[in-house]
């Protein structure tokens, strides 16, 4: 697929890195449902061309998370590592899913797998964005102990993203869990000390800090509404927005 340019406006960023929990992919009955990868590959396409590079970090938790491995006896590294090698099957997929709809990718993993992925190495992943390749970041940091969402904080400063999309099930960050509080409050801006001081789960507060250090806003959406993600790419006020 080539680039194709916006002739309305132009978007808000430059760069963007774009977060997916492995959730995101998984169908009814299958830890990975092609169908509904290929639905978040299209909202991709959307945007792609639009004058942005665009880079994805995703998340292995519809295959294996580490908490379950901790719950049945495994040690903290194993597990995590386990969780590690589900992102690279979920960064295949998607990569699939995106050469199906003709948009070059790259998949980059920091758990080295020679025959199916490039290491992770920081200009030659710039390279890629600024080629219009799409890069797919996978294995998390290589390092036990730290969730795809830090991996997401730490990729997004490497690169010098302007902003990290993380796209989820919900449409922003509550106060409470909205599914069992429907009075549940969502907030359209949040401070990253009051994300951090809250403990809202969206996110850990490693991944946090490092976006506060490096000044990265976090805009927080509903992956699954159609165009919600160019809604967030293009500027507008969606999801919840984590800032200084």
């Amino acid at each position: 697929m080539e680039p194709r340019a916006d002739t309305q406006r132009p978007p808000a960023y430059r760069r963007v890195l774009l977060k997916l929990s492995g959730e995101v992919l998984a169908g009814p009955d299958s830890p990975i449902s092609m169908e509904v990868t290929k639905k978040i590959a299209r909202q991709v396409a959307e945007v792609y061309g639009s004058g942005i590079q665009i880079a994805i970090v995703i998340g292995g938790g519809n295959i294996w998370r580490g908490t379950t491995g901790l719950k049945s006896g495994l040690d903290r590294p194993t597990a995590d590592y386990m969780g590690m090698l589900a992102t690279i099957i979920d960064g295949l997929a998607l990569q699939g899913a995106l050469e199906g709809l003709g948009i070059p990718t790259r998949v980059q993993t920091a758990v080295e797998v020679r025959n199916v992925a490039e290491p992770f190495i920081r200009r030659r992943a710039i390279r890629h964005l600024e080629k219009g390749r799409i890069v797919i970041f996978v294995g998390g940091t290589g390092n036990p102990f730290f969730s795809t969402d830090t991996t997401a904080a730490l990729r997004a400063s490497e690169i010098e993203a302007e902003v990290i999309l993380k796209g989820t099930k919900v449409d922003g960050i509550y106060d409470s869990d909205p599914k069992i509080h429907p009075e549940a409050k969502r907030f359209t801006q949040l401070r990253y000390l009051d994300a951090i001081q809250k403990r809202l789960s969206v996110m850990d507060s490693t991944a946090f800090s490092l976006c506060m250090d490096n000044n990265i806003p976090i805009v927080v959406f509903n992956v699954f509404t159609p165009g919600n993600l160019r809604a967030a790419i293009f500027g507008e006020p969606i999801g919840t927005r984590v800032c200084a």
